[in-house]
Parts: structure tokens; sequence; C-alpha cells
């Protein structure tokens, strides 16, 4: 299918996938008794194995640790509905929750600092539309923390933090409800993917000045209603070039310098959220269900090779966000989902066999990452 979907006569898949569409507001509350508790922070510990996961809980305020092979190793409070992650070169993880940006030393497993917005977000909520941040990522280098913060009912920020000093230092305007954040790979661009206004935020690191480039295969004709958004993007190791796909049907391959972008067919047919970068390009890209039920497949795997050829592994139930082991053998994609039908856990791939399993982890787990 390779043409824009009508948003009418859906009924049955907007009770399904209701929300993803358009921006909502819900009531401030404390988090909600029907979440999972918090456990209290681990105790110290040896630096963590080569190859443990480190999972974003949107629905218990902590990050987990996980052996892939045996399953959790431990928990730690971050903060309200933690949504992205990243991790340094020094062990530390950067934590993109509702209250702030938590400091996670992954070794001693301990929050070592909880660094508050300057951005106004209202009251602290849960759920998909919660203010606060949500896409996060590092300098190569290391001292800047870049974060998404979602403004609910309005545009986003780009808050930049000092990691030396452990505070924000300025902000950006960008699009709206900033899924996701990227840098370049020499550091000088940052890249804020706006879900609900259709674009990527390009800032220089040097000035910090944006820039917007609307990317919209589908057009922009649904506005807030549309399903036809940008999710989240990955940086092409080969050219820099951002490559954000969508519903399984489109790759957009941006040029972040010109603004120019091309379409590449894709092959899953599957409404699409996160994606990683293996080192040789390969592209691995989370199918979380289908829009309209009697059109679209569902939930799967996209794992596309550099020269566009692609294999979709089939998954149990939607999943959210993906991160790919250092040999590129094994993809870990998260069981969170921003949506209904989330579950506690991730799907671990085999990526020479397509072989998959189960693995109860977390609590609706979100953001991922290999350490």
């Amino acid at each position: 299918m390779n043409r824009p979907r009508p948003l009418a006569g859906l009924a049955a898949a907007l009770a399904l996938l209701a929300g993803c569409a358009q921006s909502g507001t819900e009531p401030a509350r404390a988090a909600s008794p029907s979440r999972s508790p918090a456990p209290a922070p681990a105790p110290a510990s040896a630096s963590a194995p080569a190859g443990t996961l480190l999972l974003a809980d949107f629905g218990a305020d902590t990050v987990t640790f996980v052996d892939p092979a045996r399953g959790p190793l431990s928990s730690v409070r971050v903060g309200t509905a933690p949504y992205g992650l990243a991790v340094g070169g020094d062990g530390r993880a950067w934590v993109a929750t509702a209250e702030g940006v938590a400091v996670v030393d992954t070794g001693t497993r301990t929050r070592l600092a909880l660094i508050p917005y300057r951005t106004p977000t209202g009251p602290v909520t849960t759920g998909e539309y919660r203010g606060g941040g949500m896409g996060i990522a590092l300098a190569p280098d290391g001292r800047r923390a870049y974060v998404g913060v979602n403004v609910p009912g309005g545009n986003g920020t780009l808050e930049v933090i000092d990691t030396a000093a452990l505070k924000v230092t300025e902000t950006v305007p960008v699009g709206r409800r900033p899924f996701d954040v990227d840098v370049s790979r020499d550091g000088a661009e940052v890249y804020a993917t706006g879900h609900d206004s259709f674009d990527v935020t390009v800032v220089r690191a040097d000035t910090l000045r944006p820039r917007r480039i609307e990317v919209a295969p589908y057009g922009t004709e649904g506005g807030l209603g549309s399903w036809l958004k940008p999710h989240y993007a990955a940086v092409r190791p080969s050219d820099g070039r951002l490559l954000l796909p969508f519903e399984g049907e489109r790759l957009v391959v941006l040029d972040p310098r010109t603004g120019r972008s091309e379409v590449e067919p894709m092959t899953a047919n599957t409404h699409q959220h996160g994606v990683a970068v293996a080192p040789d390009g390969t592209l691995l890209a989370v199918g979380t269900g289908p829009i309209d039920p009697a059109a679209d497949r569902g939930p799967s795997l996209t794992v596309r090779a550099p020269d566009g050829t692609e294999r979709v592994h089939p998954l149990d139930g939607p999943h959210e966000d993906v991160a790919v082991s250092a040999d590129g053998r094994t993809a870990y994609v998260t069981g969170g989902f921003t949506r209904d039908g989330f579950w506690d856990g991730l799907t671990v791939v085999d990526l020479t066999d397509g072989s998959t399993r189960r693995l109860a982890a977390g609590s609706r787990p979100l953001g991922i990452a290999v350490l």
C-alpha cells in the first residue's frame, strides 16, 4: 500500500491506537496506584557487564538493568514516567523523565542527580501526552546532553545540559512533541524530531540556531489528527543523513545540511516507531501494528540492509523502541509502547536466523540502551 490513508472509517483502529494521532491533555496527578511500585535504589556493585541492557520504565518511575540471557537484575528510581535515555562512555546514563533529567551511575546503580527543566511544562503527569523530556542524546565528547521537552498544547524545546555542572544552560525552540533527539557524528548538529509538527529541527551546536525542515511524505492535511507523522530518526553512518521510516511504506532519507530529502519504498506496511542503526548502516525499525486492520499488517521488526533489501520479522504484540548488540547480531525491542496494548518486557531477536524470544523485564519499558 503506497498512498495516504483516509482518516474516516477507521473506528476499530482508532479504538486500538487512539491517541498517537492527536495531542490531548490529561489531568494532573501523582503516579497512579495501578502503576508498578518503584523499587529502592540498588546497592553499589561492580561495573555492569558489557551487553547489559538498560530500560526506561515508563510505568514505574525507574530504570531497570537486564541481563539479556537471565532477565532483570535490579531497578533504580529516577523520576516520573521516564521516556528516552542515553549512555555515555563514562558509564553515566541520562534519563528523560517528566520531572527532569536523571543521571544514573550504571556501575554503582545509583541516581546521582535529577536536573530540573528550565521550560515550564505544567503539573507533573504520566501517560502519552505528559509534559517533560522525551528524546535525549549526548554529544560525542560527552560534554553536553540534549533533551527534547514536550510542552502540552504547544511547541517543545531542546534543553542543553552541561554534563559536568549538571545543569541546563540553554533552551532552543523546536517542534511539537519531540519524540527523538539525535546528534551528528561530529557533534556539530543536533536533530529534534517533532511528531505533532511534521518536522525535524536542525540545531547548530555552536550557535544553537534552529532551522526547521518539514518531513511529511504523506502531506500534513490531517494536522494533529493525522497518523502519518515522523516518530524517530537515525543518523546514517556513511553520510550523516537522517533515516525516518513511515508506516512500513516509505523511508525518508533527509540531508539535514540542504533540507532536501528522498523517499525510498519499505515493505512492512505497519505503523512504525523506534529505530536504531548498526555500525554497518543496517537500519532496524519497529512496527507497532496496523492503523487500518483491514489493510495493514501487524507488529514487526524491519531489518533493512544498506542496499535497501529488507527482512521483516513478525513480533507478538506492540513494541516501541529498539537497540542492537555491539556485534550486530541481536536486536532488543521494548514492549512498553506509548499506546494501549503495551506489556512489561522486551523481545530478543536473533538477526542471523530471525528467531525471537520474549523476556519479562521492567514496567512498560520504552527507551533502551546496551551498556
